[in-house]
């Protein structure tokens, strides 16, 4: 065998997808002696990946993908030079990583051609730049929910997506949880009867008195954090992780960051991830003052073609707490089933007995949702959240921020993704890009 020959990392991923049986799809397992304790797949075989946006979340998604075994950190990327220092002692220090290269623009990441993936964990409005960027240059992805900003930025990102073959997975855990898969395959085969209502209950946003300008500090890229997003001036409670979330130039405030997970599961158990509703409408509870301005409670609901009607609310101080306090609740003809991050339950009780025969229908079962990530990029098999569905899913949620902004009905329609007959709802459906960022 000739130099030209040799097995190398890249050409071990390259033919994975096409070698016979799952068994060829996993790297040769070697000795732990071998690896220098590191994990249980040789380093020569590891995926490299670069981490775009290192924050509380951005860390925790590194940290369990290095979990696997199966991962290499070469370069990480924040706008925060404190953090970035921090985070790269870490690699050092337990990952043996001392070589790690530390950025303030992702597209130092995406460029290097020694890298096969990219996690990306910035703030909503940095989603789709990045996200693009690595699709292009032939990175798999691994994105943070909620997926974008808006409808027209999801549809992009999934647009890229398809067009260059990338391995995407969405953040939306829940998707390998089993309590959620189980719930989702009683209901989507039949065990409640005629599915007429699903509800929806998050926490509510966020709200803050005051604006708290002052000058930014200076191991802050502030111009960078900002992005595409309009020019504000600095404030410590605009960028931190519990800030940006509830303020519409970044986010949209728990009605996505939330929703994005339990409309997902709704949409997977109710079988309509590749579409929509045809209607939405519902009232909001917005600061009046502030630098916070997303919907602080709510409720909207949203009407599909077959009559079924989802319904996502958040309570207020005065209603209190519900039975099943952020989680979904889906009720039918038969009966009813609710479940969470921390229970499930049914009336009929019984409900929860039912098994799921062979002949009906399965849905993608996922264990870890990293190491799904992993697995896909060796295989090139769907991932566990795939892009389309998590658009589909935070459309929901984008719909139901401008019905109550709007104070009206939306119609959409879920095939053409248009809104019909409103010209301002229209423009709502995408964002302007600060200059030099565009799409």
């Amino acid at each position: 065998m000739n130099r030209r020959q040799k097995i190398t990392r890249r050409n071990f991923l390259k033919n994975a997808a096409s070698a016979v049986g799952a068994a060829a799809a996993f790297p040769y397992i070697v000795p732990s002696s071998a690896l220098g304790g590191a994990g249980s797949v040789a380093p020569s075989n590891r995926i490299v990946m670069g981490c775009v946006g290192v924050g509380g979340r951005g860390t925790g998604v590194m940290q369990s993908l290095l979990a696997t075994g199966e991962v290499k950190v070469i370069c990480i990327c924040d706008v925060d030079a404190d953090r970035r220092a921090k985070v790269k002692d870490l690699l050092a220090n337990k990952y043996e990583s001392p070589d790690c290269a530390a950025y303030s623009d992702f597209r130092e990441v995406v460029a290097r051609d020694d890298i096969d993936a990219v996690s990306i964990a910035t703030p909503d409005h940095w989603h789709t730049i990045p996200t693009v960027a690595a699709a292009k240059a032939g990175k798999a992805v691994y994105c943070e929910k909620p997926l974008a900003l808006t409808i027209d930025q999801g549809r992009k990102m999934v647009d890229t997506v398809h067009r260059y073959g990338t391995v995407f997975q969405t953040g939306t855990q829940h998707r390998s949880e089993e309590r959620f898969r189980r719930a989702c395959e009683l209901v989507r085969n039949g065990r409640l009867g005629k599915l007429h209502t699903v509800e929806v209950e998050i926490p509510g946003s966020m709200s803050l008195d005051g604006f708290h300008f002052r000058p930014a500090p200076k191991s802050l890229d502030y111009d960078m954090w900002l992005g595409p997003a309009p020019k504000a001036p600095y404030s410590p409670k605009r960028v931190d992780s519990f800030g940006w979330r509830w303020i519409f130039d970044y986010a949209g405030g728990c009605v996505t960051d939330w929703g994005a997970h339990h409309i997902d599961i709704a949409q997977w158990a109710m079988g309509t991830t590749g579409t929509g509703p045809v209607e939405v409408h519902g009232k909001g509870v917005f600061p009046k003052d502030g630098l916070f301005n997303t919907a602080l409670y709510w409720r909207y609901v949203s009407k599909y073609a077959n009559g079924v009607m989802l319904v996502c609310f958040a309570r207020d101080e005065l209603l209190g707490p519900g039975n099943y306090p952020n989680g979904i609740k889906f009720i039918g003809k038969k009966g009813w089933l609710s479940v969470s991050t921390s229970r499930i339950d049914a009336e009929p009780k019984s409900i929860l007995k039912e098994e799921i025969g062979p002949d009906e229908v399965h849905l993608y079962k996922s264990s870890n949702h990293y190491q799904n990530f992993i697995d896909c990029i060796r295989t090139k098999r769907p991932t566990a959240a795939p892009i389309e569905q998590a658009h589909r899913s935070v459309t929901v949620c984008h719909l139901g921020n401008i019905a109550m902004r709007l104070g009206r009905r939306i119609r959409w329609d879920p095939e053409a993704e248009k809104i019909i007959g409103d010209d301002q709802a229209v423009r709502m459906l995408s964002r302007s890009m600060r200059s030099p960022w565009r799409l």
